[in-house]
């Protein structure tokens, strides 16, 4: 039995029944920082795994399952390996929403709505998307920050400055903008949930983030049963290296906020003290879908968000149709001239 987006349940593909994944009842755990060691390893199945040697992402795949290409870039560069049993297993992951036949019709609308693609796109026949559970880290927080600042105030005073005038050098009076500088201060508590840090390789960073945002409220606790019959990317940033990014994303926002907060009407010198305190973590599977076409000998990407099924993606440019439309908005621009002409001969 396989995991069905459809059906939201283990499902046979020969007889169709259906059996409910039970959800436990616990919460979502989080844990602190230094509890890594303690965590579960492993995704607590077996597993076979491949891994790209053309974009360098891992994924894990059932038995029944077969993989000729990566998941994400398409290449067919890939080998065989063991599946990384000592990796720190999800704590929990947002269940495969967005059945295929969903994905498809998505997908199909997307390419319906290019502008100035080649038409060849538009007669896809073949929709070989696979559906994939890629890694994540979340993290929660609580930030303290002091900041200080010089606050600048605008006032304006009237002087006499040099203007040229036709050609000579002259003096008037104008309203000159000066500023005030007074020291400022102060401090501001923050609160940080789910910060969200991924850990794929594979996955293209631009195209994640134009797929845009998992609701983290639909995560469940973690069981393997979601995976069957679906590929699962290991992840390639671990929890510290993870940690890094979340943390300077942490201080770059604080940053932005306690600029916010400098009163006055200009600023300099600001500096900003953080203390990041409670820190917690999860590891998560995020749900998407991936398809990789050829065109013009060309191999492009397009993801599927598995939760929203937004569709995201690469698409080559027909330059037929682009120079169409130059030629077009030329001769439309020569009438308008045109025809202006013959009301400026008539006037």
């Amino acid at each position: 039995m396989t995991w069905s987006p459809d059906a939201d349940a283990l499902s046979c593909e020969y007889c169709g029944k259906s059996m409910p994944v039970p959800r436990a009842d616990a919460g979502i755990v989080e844990r602190p920082l230094e509890d890594a060691g303690r965590a579960a390893r492993g995704l607590g199945l077996e597993l076979r795994a491949v891994r790209c040697g053309n974009c360098g992402a891992i994924f894990d795949f059932d038995d029944k399952a077969t993989s000729s290409s990566c998941v994400f870039c398409g290449s067919a560069n890939v080998l065989a390996q063991e599946a990384n049993r000592n990796a720190l297993r999800p704590e929990s992951l947002i269940p495969l929403d967005v059945g295929r036949a969903a994905a498809e019709a998505n997908f199909r609308k997307w390419i319906q709505g290019l502008w100035f693609r080649p038409d060849a796109l538009k007669k896809l026949a073949r929709f070989d998307a696979l559906g994939v559970y890629v890694p994540a880290w979340t993290f929660d927080a609580n930030v303290h920050s002091d900041w200080s600042a010089d606050a600048g105030y605008y006032y304006y005073e009237t002087q006499l400055v040099p203007v040229m005038r036709n050609g000579k050098l002259r003096m008037e009076l104008r309203r000159v903008q000066k500023v005030r500088w007074e020291p400022a201060w102060g401090r501001r508590d923050d609160t940080y949930d789910d910060l969200l840090v991924h850990a794929s390789k594979g996955l293209p960073e631009a195209l994640a983030k134009k797929l845009g945002a998992y609701d983290t409220k639909a995560l469940v606790p973690y069981r393997p049963e979601y995976l069957a019959g679906w590929r699962a990317e290991e992840y390639q940033i671990d929890l510290a290296d993870a940690w890094t990014l979340a943390k300077e994303r942490i201080v770059a926002t604080q940053q932005s906020r306690c600029s916010g907060d400098v009163p006055g009407d200009t600023q300099r010198s600001l500096r900003v003290q953080n203390d990041v305190r409670d820190v917690r973590w999860k590891h998560v599977l995020l749900p998407l879908w991936s398809l990789s076409y050829m065109h013009g000998g060309k191999r492009y990407t397009v993801l599927i968000h598995g939760q929203t099924g937004r569709v995201e993606g690469d698409a080559p440019l027909s330059w037929v149709k682009i120079l169409l439309l130059v030629l077009f908005v030329l001769a439309a621009a020569l009438v308008i001239a045109a025809i202006a002409g013959l009301f400026a001969a008539f006037a």
